[in-house]
């Protein structure tokens, strides 16, 4: 139909649809000759069943006509008059008044451009790709070539360590990488100190060059602060991950953002002290709550321990991981189910049926975020580059590191 004729009416006096229904039939007819019969059009199909709605009020009947209509515009208009002008429903006095005459057709048009409007907004969010992303994910693999070692300990670095007026401190080797893919070359990181920063980035600290120590935005961040602060490291600016993320899984963007927003050592300290927290006590009580914490485990691990063996053709897979930023989720028998980037491995396990991960071993940390939902989805092992600040670690979920597996 391409329109629907809508009446309101009123019947001063009780009767039924089919009354009124009669009465527009019984009305009209013959107004028009033949042609324009009511029930003529409709054995026809130029007009649809003639819907009637009433409600008793007070002795008197209330309600609305719909007639559908395949006519066109003059037509229907005529059918609308008609209709009309009905002035009784059996014995009594009636009044039919034309609401609307609603173009199907239209509002079906205006639902189909609203429904493309939102899929083109969906599309755009989606597939719209920053070109400088797309050569950076390209490129990331031969990146990784580009890491040198660094100092007598060996650290990784980038290439232009030595001969950049800016140092960039990190945490570990996947930051360097993931700096790497967006260009950033003067860098070196300190490994995972565990309290005690490695000598030749003291003393690369205290060369002319200006030093950013960018840390992750979670309690390891504040632990690493604490240690190269005990270790005298010279540091000119603090730059931050954002709130909960790690430097090694940030974009290109939010990497530039947050050195963008770097301050001042001292101004960071002074903005510590001001929250009434300073640096020292905030991080000496981080290192307090996860050596309690970490002895905490070591009491309960005896009863908790989950035995697990690692085929030896899966242990070759795991190998080749470091360096690579990628993951392997396997199944109850270490059947691959997926390969991912390591920050893409939060979404991709959301997506996957409880029960279809059992293992998780990917080149990244190990975040509170990441055990919650692994354990949710009844996984059994999660082995990563290394543990960031876990507050509570769930008991169903053994937690490794890959130099627990493949040694150092």
């Amino acid at each position: 139909m391409k329109y629907i004729v809508k009446l309101n009416f009123e019947v001063d006096g009780s009767v039924d649809k089919p009354d009124v229904i009669g009465a527009i039939f019984g009305q009209t007819e013959n107004l028009f000759g033949q042609e324009f019969d009511l029930r003529e059009l409709q054995d026809k199909g130029r007009l649809g069943r003639i819907i009637v709605d009433i409600k008793n009020k007070g002795g008197k009947i209330e309600g609305y006509i719909e007639i559908p209509s395949n006519l066109d515009r003059v037509e229907t208009v005529l059918i609308a008059s008609m209709v009309e002008s009905v002035e009784k429903v059996g014995p009594y006095n009636a009044k039919f008044e034309l609401k609307e005459i609603e173009d199907v057709r239209a509002e079906k048009l205006k639902k189909i451009i609203d429904r493309a409007k939102e899929i083109l907004t969906t599309w755009t969010k989606e597939k719209n790709l920053d070109i400088k992303e797309v050569i950076n994910e390209i490129s990331g693999a031969v990146k990784t070539g580009e890491i040198i070692e660094f100092g007598p300990e060996r650290l990784p670095a980038g290439p232009d360590v030595y001969s950049d007026p800016n140092l960039i401190i990190v945490e570990g080797r996947a930051d360097i990488i993931n700096l790497l893919r967006y260009g950033y070359k003067n860098t070196v990181a300190v490994e995972g100190a565990s309290g005690k920063i490695p000598h030749s980035v003291v003393e690369l600290s205290k060369s002319k060059k200006t030093v950013i120590a960018f840390l992750d935005g979670d309690h390891g961040g504040d632990m690493i602060l604490k240690d190269l602060i005990n270790a005298n490291v010279k540091i000119d600016f603090v730059a931050r991950a954002p709130v909960g993320r790690e430097v090694e899984e940030l974009t290109g963007k939010e990497i530039a953002k947050s050195l963008s927003n770097m301050v001042p050592f001292s101004q960071y300290l002074k903005k510590q002290q001001e929250s009434t927290i300073s640096v020292q006590p905030r991080v000496e009580s981080v290192i307090t709550e996860a050596k309690e914490q970490q002895a905490v485990q070591v009491i309960e691990q005896p009863r908790k321990e989950i035995e697990i063996k690692i085929p030896s053709t899966v242990m070759e897979e795991i190998k080749k991981l470091p360096g690579t930023l990628e993951g392997i989720i396997f199944d109850e028998t270490w059947n691959p189910v997926e390969r991912v980037q390591v920050r893409d491995i939060i979404s991709k396990l959301e997506t996957i049926t409880n029960g279809n991960a059992s293992f998780i071993i990917f080149d990244g940390v190990i975040t509170q975020r990441l055990l919650e939902l692994a354990a949710s989805k009844n996984v059994k092992l999660v082995v990563g580059v290394r543990i960031g600040g876990i507050n509570k670690k769930p008991e169903n979920v053994k937690i490794l590191t890959l130099a627990d597996v493949i040694g150092p």
